[in-house]
């Protein structure tokens, strides 16, 4: 190297003109660049696409689906023409029905089961007997009757129970297997009753019987004032007053 080029680069140094890289270079005989330029490589280019050539992008199936098929287009069909609906057939013409008969109203004064008149007497069959307060054996127990043939009224039916009134006006239900046809009689009043020996009362007395005696009717004739009855062993003639057991006027066949 030249004295005078290096007097002049030691004086550059000493400014601080020169770049540090710049010694080296001049070091090794080598002039550096003006500036210093990092250098990219050339992107590489694509390669030149052919005219008119296109990809179609492949679309992967899913994993256990099956590939799609390009859709052809179908080539339409015309459609049948519609069937003519068939006419449902013609009905045939419904038979005459028979008219049944009207049924039968029962009278108010007939019993709904047995079809006996109502109201009617009937008597205690057995000494326990229960009225209830309603037709069924679940209703509760309004009395219990220790009475063998102790009269009463039905009034009612309904299935197997028997609405009844007693001498005492008490009403409630009892079966109607605890009841019987026979037609007793049961004193009333405070005082005893005399049976005679004739429906008179200048006839001979038979019984004297105290009231709640039981007995039973034996006949009545229709509008009469006297029943022939019986009781304890007795048997005569009693006024229709003197007992509880049959209506005024009614006829009780012997």
């Amino acid at each position: 190297m030249r004295p005078s080029i290096a007097i002049f680069l030691a004086g550059l140094l000493a400014a601080g003109a020169v770049p540090a890289h710049a010694q080296t270079a001049s070091a090794l005989g080598t002039a550096p660049p003006a500036h210093t330029t990092t250098h990219k490589p050339p992107a590489k280019k694509p390669p030149p696409k052919h005219p008119g050539a296109k990809k179609t992008p492949v679309v992967a199936p899913k994993h256990g689906a099956a590939p799609r098929h390009p859709v052809h287009p179908k080539t339409p069909v015309a459609a049948a023409p519609k069937a003519e609906a068939a006419k449902p057939a013609a009905k045939p013409a419904a038979k005459p029905v028979a008219k049944l008969p009207p049924k039968p109203t029962i009278p108010p004064d007939q019993g709904q089961v047995t079809g006996l008149h109502i109201p009617r007497y009937a008597s205690l069959k057995t000494d326990d007997i229960n009225m209830r307060s309603g037709p069924g054996a679940r209703y509760p127990v309004l009395w219990t009757y220790k009475r063998r043939e102790l009269p009463v009224k039905i009034e009612r039916e309904f299935d197997v129970w028997r609405l009844v009134e007693d001498m005492d006006g008490v009403k409630g239900w009892v079966n109607g297997a605890t009841l019987t046809g026979r037609r007793t009689f049961v004193i009333t009043g405070t005082d005893p009753r005399t049976v005679h020996a004739d429906a008179s009362d200048d006839s001979e007395a038979v019984a004297v019987l105290k009231p709640g005696v039981v007995g039973r009717i034996k006949s009545c004739d229709a509008n009469a004032g006297w029943c022939q009855v019986t009781a304890a062993g007795y048997r005569g003639w009693l006024p229709r007053t003197a007992f509880w057991g049959a209506d005024p006027g009614e006829v009780v066949a012997p």
